[in-house]
């Protein structure tokens, strides 16, 4: 059974069509464009897919659609300018990127929530998130660059 939704992404209002079953990703990535997101392992234990729901990190693989009506949901282009952006530049934190958009959402929950995180604070706040390339020291420095930025403080 098909639906209409309306949900806010990235600030703004997107009227959809969906299928009852149809996962939030599927919604971000093929009826709006947003490519950010990325499939990984579709059974949240990897993080590739991570979006902020009403300021939360949630998992959109498993998500469905359907229960992000009338809801605010933020994705890695919503960063635009963002110092989250310019730390993991500084900091080369990530090789093949395909994991970032998700470590990049929970990191501004986190950041969203505190502008002061401690190393342990980001390290939790960034564990749901699989990441194999090995840059996870590199990552780090740059959420705590970020913070320092979105703090004034020259980083």
């Amino acid at each position: 059974m098909s639906l209409e939704i309306t949900l806010i992404v990235n600030g703004t209002p997107s009227c959809l069509v969906v299928d009852e079953t149809t996962p939030l990703l599927h919604a971000l990535r093929n009826m709006l464009g947003l490519r950010a997101s990325r499939f990984g392992c579709g059974q949240e234990q990897c993080g590739a897919c991570m979006v902020l729901m009403d300021g939360k990190p949630t998992y959109a693989c498993s998500h469905l659609a359907m229960d992000a009506d009338a809801r605010v949901v933020e994705t890695a282009e919503s960063l635009m300018g963002h110092p989250l952006r310019a730390a993991f530049l500084a900091e080369q934190a990530g090789q093949c990127g395909y994991c970032l958009s998700g470590i990049l959402m929970s990191a501004k929950a986190l950041l969203d929530r505190t502008q002061s995180p401690s190393r342990e604070a980001i390290v939790a706040a960034l564990d749901p998130h699989l990441c194999r390339c090995g840059a996870h020291e590199r990552i780090i420095r740059a959420v705590e660059r970020a913070a320092a930025m979105l703090r004034g403080e020259a980083a």
